[in-house]
């Protein structure tokens, strides 16, 4: 059972749409359930917070409401701040979440986390072990799934 806030989240999804020129993108997938995440940040002037904030995903009522509540969660924050966000943070935020739907709140960490590698790499900023051990775990799950679904990322790299 879902609780209202998740399913107003998924009804009325905060933060929805691709930004117009990011600073960071992160796109993270399961290849168990076939969620597919895409999470956006642009940086205030100052490039110390995260100004803005956006999401696409195709998935489950959990993904779109999890991917939903990172981005309110993150807005405002420092990335060292945004970073800190564990997936406990969004289920305790959300009201809860059924016990298989919890992996949907790891993909919108993954997904955040990506987006701030991203930016960090580009720009030359410094990456925390953490960061950088969490990034290599994603891109070998990235490689199982181009792998898998060769014929549907193939496709999807025309997009």
């Amino acid at each position: 059972m879902y609780s209202s806030k998740t399913l107003n989240n998924f009804t009325n999804p905060k933060n929805y749409g691709k930004l117009k020129n990011p600073d960071g993108v992160g796109k993270v997938g399961n290849v168990v359930c076939g969620d597919v995440m895409y999470l956006y940040i642009k940086l205030d002037k100052d490039k110390k917070k995260i100004k803005d904030i956006g999401f696409e995903t195709f998935g489950c009522v959990a993904a779109i409401a999890t991917s939903s509540e990172i981005t309110e969660l993150a807005k405002g924050k420092t990335l060292k701040q945004a970073s800190n966000i564990k997936k406990d943070d969004i289920v305790k935020s959300l009201g809860g979440l059924p016990p298989v739907k919890i992996h949907c709140s790891i993909l919108a960490v993954d997904a955040l986390a990506e987006a701030i590698y991203d930016y960090s790499k580009k720009n030359n900023q410094p990456i925390s072990a953490d960061l950088e051990k969490k990034h290599e775990r994603i891109d070998q799950e990235k490689k199982i799934i181009e792998c898998k679904y060769k014929d549907w990322t193939d496709a999807q790299s025309v997009h």
